[in-house]
């Protein structure tokens, strides 16, 4: 996944800017280092910038350790990241800004105002933004032609794929941009045509968590048979294919022998079921206290851990180790 030294020489005049050093400022930090660009990150918390070269540092070293990067570039790479305390400082001479502030709609818009005001022209704003269109929180900002959503899956130093969300007025240009640089950091960029509520990622998730708490809720399977439907079952296509080429190649005659034979099925499968929309129902049924017995509250850090050590070796997997 990682380039070579001599790839990574090519990208150290590039200065990418990180507005937030808190998880996912850390990680798009891991992402553009690794990739050999310069990284500038901004935050306003001293506690946070005062342990963020430690907190870099050690998850580009676990990297090294399942082969994902070179073990000599670590040193090599942390180098090139600087921390400020001042926004100006940070968004200087930068070719892209990756903004990491909460998910809140004023705060997000008032950053993005400071963001805009400091950043040269033409330079893209993008955000890291869960469900928050640039439509709503760029409305107001002066230069909203290069404001997008660039919206990263959690953790995003492990997994690739990374949501470009332009709204109405985002540039083509600004849009073509990004998606280059996303690809130089060895990310895989997912581009949407359009705006729309939770972009893509989160909408197929949601739509999976939807008929999941509606199987658990109903009583048809615990929620570890669900789970495992997923993690023993449909993830081991998913981890390399998608819905649609996984129906292609489940048939025949491709996806559209499968939609004669299949179609109907589900529609009828679906036909006259609601949505469920009241998550909570699994809650009072029980569900927050078996989770929290196989993931206590307390041991969560070491369960994140796990789940990344895990993501790794799938890495491994599926891409090879750095050469």
């Amino acid at each position: 996944m990682d380039k070579t030294l001599e790839d990574q020489n090519l990208k150290l005049n590039k200065i990418i800017a990180i507005i937030g050093g808190g998880l996912i400022g850390q990680a798009w930090s891991v992402v553009f280092l690794r990739a050999g660009f310069k990284v500038h990150i901004f935050d306003t918390d001293k506690n946070v910038l005062n342990n963020l070269k430690i907190s870099v540092t050690a998850k580009l070293k676990e990297l090294a350790s399942f082969g994902l990067m070179q073990q000599d570039l670590v040193s090599k790479v942390i180098e090139n990241l600087s921390v400020y305390d001042e926004l100006e400082a940070a968004v200087n001479n930068s070719n892209y800004v990756q903004e990491c502030g909460p998910e809140n709609l004023e705060i997000k818009s008032a950053l993005t105002k400071k963001i805009d005001k400091f950043t040269p022209d033409r330079v893209p704003i993008g955000s890291s933004t869960s469900g928050i269109p640039s439509s709503l929180y760029a409305a107001e900002v002066k230069g909203r032609n290069r404001c997008l959503v660039v919206h990263p899956i959690n953790p995003p130093h492990l997994i690739p794929a990374v949501e470009i969300v332009p709204s109405k007025w985002t540039d083509s240009s600004i849009s073509s941009k990004v998606a280059e640089i996303i690809s130089a950091a060895d990310q895989t960029p997912i581009m949407l045509d359009k705006e729309i509520e939770g972009f893509v990622v989160n909408r197929l998730q949601g739509a999976l968590l939807s008929e999941a708490f509606r199987l658990l809720t109903d009583g048809v399977a615990s929620y570890e048979a669900i789970d495992k439907a997923v993690s023993e079952g449909l993830g081991m296509r998913w981890s390399f294919m998608g819905p649609f080429e996984t129906i292609h190649l489940n048939a025949p005659g491709g996806v559209a022998q499968y939609i004669k034979r299949y179609g109907s099925m589900y529609h009828k499968m679906f036909e006259n079921q609601k949505v469920e929309d009241d998550w909570s129902v699994a809650l009072d049924q029980g569900l927050d206290k078996q989770l929290c017995k196989t993931h206590p509250i307390s041991n969560l850090e070491q369960s994140w851990k796990e789940r990344d050590q895990n993501i790794m070796r799938s890495l491994v997997h599926k891409h090879g180790t750095s050469k």
